[in-house]
């Protein structure tokens, strides 16, 4: 008996476990905090200031902190303003067209014609190539093809078939549209191309098997199938074109305006509470179309 009651003694009750403090329900958070962090201060904050900026009043000489919707008034009840608009979404029309017409058959070449990987990674780096010098040298390499003395030009004289100089190859909207797909078809060719060797290739097979000829197996699966790549593609080529003013303020020279290169000429002159509102509405358009693609094309499947 007194031994049970040694034995008793000798065994001590266990301490409570104390609480400790777990971040493991907040591991996510912390692992997205640096992104986050990014992207605030150089996404989130910028557009927050230029949207504040976009309210304020301003003179020749200075700008006025103040919140005012004169801006927005003169920006969107404007009819040049709207005819600038109308005229950036025909660039952007065109440039699209051409850019996926040329983009999805180059990808369609290299995915299902080119067999060897080598290949396919040597004719797909040979696309890059331009993309290693600027765009502005890349635009101005045009101007000894489209001028009117240009190589064009003087060899179809040369060749009896024009008299004249044709004028309408440099300083005009063919140039412009010109320049842009030369500049932006690479990125609808990439996301194409990436979607295209997703494909298995199993269904083009029983497809094949089942009596389709090419063109339906390019309507009916392919295509489908390359939704993604060309929606991805698309928001590309389009943020691209509504931007750019570099191109149409060097390809046009000086004929023909873009909202891009407006909203530089009121920077220039230091109307930067007016190109901050146009900047606004020109991001809301550009936000409105892609909102568009995303509602018709689950890009989720490329990703």
């Amino acid at each position: 008996m007194a031994d049970i009651t040694a034995e008793h003694a000798a065994v001590k009750p266990e301490p409570q476990s104390r609480a400790r403090f777990s971040l493991a329900p907040f591991a996510s958070y912390l692992q997205a905090l640096p992104l986050a962090i990014v992207l605030g201060v150089f996404l989130l904050l910028p557009i927050a200031t230029i949207v504040m900026v976009s309210f304020w009043d301003y003179d020749s000489i200075r700008i006025i902190p103040d919140f005012m919707l004169l801006n927005y008034e003169e920006t969107l009840l404007s009819w040049v303003t709207w005819k600038t608009y109308l005229n950036t979404l025909k660039y952007t029309l065109i440039v699209w067209a051409l850019t996926l017409f040329i983009g999805f058959w180059v990808a369609y070449f290299l995915a299902f014609h080119v067999r060897s990987v080598g290949m396919q990674m040597m004719l797909f780096l040979i696309c890059t190539v331009p993309f290693l010098t600027s765009n502005i040298i890349r635009m101005i390499s045009w101007i000894p093809f489209l001028g009117r003395n240009g190589l064009i030009n003087s060899t179809l004289i040369n060749m009896g078939v024009i008299d004249a100089p044709l004028e309408f190859l440099l300083f005009s909207d063919f140039a412009v549209v010109l320049a842009m797909v030369h500049l932006y078809t690479l990125f609808m060719v990439v996301p194409i191309f990436n979607t295209l060797m997703r494909i298995d290739r199993a269904l083009i097979e029983a497809a094949r098997d089942a009596g389709a000829n090419a063109f339906q197996i390019l309507t009916n699966v392919i295509i489908p199938l390359a939704k993604p790549g060309i929606a991805i593609g698309t928001i590309f080529v389009v943020t691209l074109t509504m931007g750019d003013f570099i191109t149409v303020r060097f390809m046009s020279g000086g004929q023909s305006a873009s909202v891009g290169l407006m909203i530089a000429n009121q920077i220039s002159v230091l109307q930067y509470p007016a190109a901050a509102a146009n900047a606004v509405v020109l991001l809301g358009v550009v936000l409105l179309i892609v909102a568009g693609i995303l509602r018709v094309v689950n890009i989720r499947k490329e990703l």
